[in-house]
């Protein structure tokens, strides 16, 4: 039976190697993150003079601190994986086990180390992270994206009260929208209705020039006249950035300030809402999905098997790839069938979960 004291000795162990793999693996991925990045990146930062500095620090720190918390859970899994089968394939875990402790109590650094990262992605998510972006935001918008593109069709948005606005598509360079209809409502009453074939924000006069129309007026009384007209401009209170929203910026965003945000695009008709509540609900769950890759980690890595290492890698890439899949199926349902995007970010984990304690369940003891 091991005493307290070689215990501590194996859990400090882990617990180094675990953080130092870890730490070390996430640099190696954000290096090669950032070549592939500087080589798509290199034309747009040399024809807008973007300064050295600004690159380094306000685009490529932030960038690397997003790209590392949002693979962290994975990155975690490979860890776990690399330096624990190492262990298992060196008889180390069966030397462990036989002398009397158990299974349960060898995770026990392993969810020390893993409490720690998920302690610190949650405090990048929602603290850091949300004030870092807005230096890689106003970069961007400065040197390398400074339009947005305005993917979505079908756009609703009440710009006043009872004053509702549609555009079936949108292009955001050209500040024109196509098939454009405005419609004005006294409490449940239809009173007129502006359709027409496209509308085009003239930027330096502050108007809105609608083309090829016609408007159909319902009187009290149920009466409908109709005017057609060629071109007609009008002050409505909107602007081409009302029907979309640069997806950097929601990054930008604490938990306080999205949760307004999401309540304000769900009162003006926004299609995006769902997007949104995915990214506040995902900025917790991506953190705790560190906790059940851990557990499917060492309970797969910890049996020594004849393929050795190159085996657990294999069927940690398995298993991470589905794991990936199963968020995207869920977030998909979320966005396009009406599943609640809380239940959809949570989902993967609770599958993963109860995989995990299966799989701890058939683990060597």
């Amino acid at each position: 039976m091991p005493r307290a004291h070689d215990m501590k000795i194996l859990d400090w162990y882990i617990i180094r190697k675990f953080l130092g793999t870890f730490f070390f693996m996430i640099g190696a991925f954000c290096i090669i993150a950032v070549v592939f990045d500087v080589s798509e990146n290199i034309e747009d930062f040399i024809k807008s003079d973007a300064p050295l500095s600004a690159i380094l620090i306000d685009y490529y720190l932030n960038f690397c601190l997003h790209f590392g918390n949002l693979l962290s859970s994975f990155i975690v899994f490979l860890t776990i994986i690399l330096f624990t089968s190492r262990l298992a394939q060196n008889t180390e875990f069966v030397a462990i086990l036989s002398g009397g402790v158990s299974f349960f109590r060898v995770l026990r650094p392993y969810f020390i180390a893993s409490t720690f990262l998920v302690v610190l992605s949650l405090l990048l998510a929602h603290v850091i992270l949300p004030v870092a972006s807005k230096n890689k935001v106003e970069f961007e918008f400065t040197y390398t994206k400074p339009t947005y593109l305005i993917s979505d069709q079908h756009m609703y948005r009440e710009i006043e009260p009872g004053t509702i606005a549609y555009f079936k598509s949108i292009t955001a360079e050209r500040k024109v929208g196509y098939k454009f209809a405005l419609e004005r409502w006294e409490e449940d009453r239809l009173v007129s209705k502006l359709m027409a074939s496209k509308a085009q924000f003239m930027e330096e006069e502050g108007f809105w020039r609608v083309t090829d129309g016609k408007i159909r007026t319902i009187a009290a009384d149920g009466k409908e006249t109709l005017e057609e007209f060629s071109e007609l401009d009008t002050t409505l209170k909107m602007t081409i950035g009302d029907f979309g929203q640069r997806k950097e910026i929601i990054g930008t965003l604490n938990y306080e300030a999205l949760s307004n945000y999401i309540e304000e695009e769900r009162n003006r008709g926004s299609g995006n809402v769902a997007f949104l509540e995915i990214e506040k609900y995902s900025r917790t769950s991506n953190a705790f999905a560190i906790y059940v890759l851990t557990l499917i980690g060492v309970s797969i890595a910890a049996r020594k098997v004849r393929g050795g290492t190159g085996l657990h890698l294999f069927l940690a890439v398995v298993v991470g790839l589905t794991y990936v899949f199963a968020q995207k199926l869920t977030t998909v349902a979320a966005t396009n069938l009406g599943m609640p995007a809380i239940i959809a970010v949570w989902v993967p984990n609770l599958i993963f979960l109860f995989l995990g304690i299966y799989i701890y369940i058939k683990a060597p003891k």
